[in-house]
């Protein structure tokens, strides 16, 4: 069965668990012509085929996108050794598994492969042609965009929310926008988690410092029932819920399932100090018991929920 991330006709090769073009294997071949030797490289080939992929993202399907997007990030950056997004970036767990799925993969076949999509969508493209340039030539992640999923992630200045600055752990923009008091710091999304709920589930320990300076609700909890400190715990941000228990976080509050804080990690020292901080034992007296690495599971009851499904096996603390 052809992964959901390979476009039409892709198959899984036998060969390191490297991806071909199925029916379209031909294509990778091409490459090495004498089209590849007049435009230089490889290598600028590939640069031209991105920077051609702007004027056909309307004709290219998000599986295609998905493709394109892992093999952009193999080349540009490499191997696949960015943590999981969290387990509520359904759409940032997407991108992320497509890149990881590549493995060891080269950057010459990554470019190879990413060519022979382009030129599938465009069969008359020639990349000697110079592409157009000004506003159809938009830039970002230090090259081309190479797909919409890029201007997804590249949220424009004007089109950002206040949560958008929290993922982006932007403590300037969010500190200003705190002080002219045009906004609650409880405010909440859609799933009614707030800047400090988000915050703790992206590990930036600065920016819920601040916020919980300008007094945000520390047992707030979104509509799941779960509060700042269910996250923390849940993503395995021990030094988070040290802080969020010295600022006065409820280690007893429960959430809709009864789940208390300690009953969704995976992290067993993070389980003890929530344990132990109920009971008022010294926090050194866990902390010789068990590295803070060491795994426990959840309740059974909260291994049902999605929450846990979808971030296993990945788990932030390694």
């Amino acid at each position: 069965m052809a992964s959901p991330f390979l476009p039409a006709g892709a198959t899984t090769g036998d060969s390191g668990g490297e991806l071909s073009s199925g029916d379209d294997s031909g294509d990778v071949e091409s490459l090495q012509s004498p089209e590849t030797e007049a435009s230089g490289s490889l290598t600028e080939l590939f640069e031209k085929a991105a920077a051609h992929l702007q004027g056909l993202v309307q004709v290219a399907s998000r599986e295609q996108l998905l493709y394109l997007y892992a093999r952009y990030k193999q080349v540009k950056v490499g191997n696949c050794n960015t943590p999981k997004p969290s387990f509520f970036d359904f759409e940032g767990k997407q991108k992320w598994e497509a890149w990881k799925a590549l493995g060891d993969s080269s950057p010459s076949q990554a470019m190879q492969e990413y060519i022979a999509v382009v030129k599938k969508l465009d069969p008359g493209w020639n990349p000697q042609l110079p592409e157009k340039k000004g506003k159809e030539a938009n830039t970002g992640f230090g090259g081309p965009v190479v797909s919409s999923l890029y201007h997804e992630e590249i949220i424009r200045e004007e089109d950002k929310n206040i949560f958008d600055y929290c993922r982006e752990n932007n403590i300037d923009h969010i500190t200003k926008v705190i002080k002219s008091k045009n906004m609650d710091v409880n405010m909440k999304d859609e799933e009614g988690r707030t800047l400090l709920h988000w915050a703790c589930d992206r590990g930036h320990k600065e920016l819920v410092t601040v916020l919980l300076q300008y007094r945000a609700d520390i047992n707030c909890q979104d509509n799941e029932g779960q509060t700042a400190l269910h996250y923390a715990a849940a993503c395995e941000f021990l030094d988070i819920v040290e802080l969020l228990l010295q600022s006065g976080a409820d280690p007893a509050l429960p959430d809709q399932d009864g789940c208390l804080p300690e009953e969704v990690t995976g992290c067993k020292a993070i389980s003890l100090v929530l344990q132990q901080h109920t009971t008022g034992k010294n926090q050194g007296d866990y902390l010789s018991l068990v590295a803070p690495s060491q795994k426990v599971f959840p309740a059974p009851h909260y291994q049902d929920k999605p929450q846990w499904k979808q971030k296993q096996p990945y788990s932030k603390v390694h």
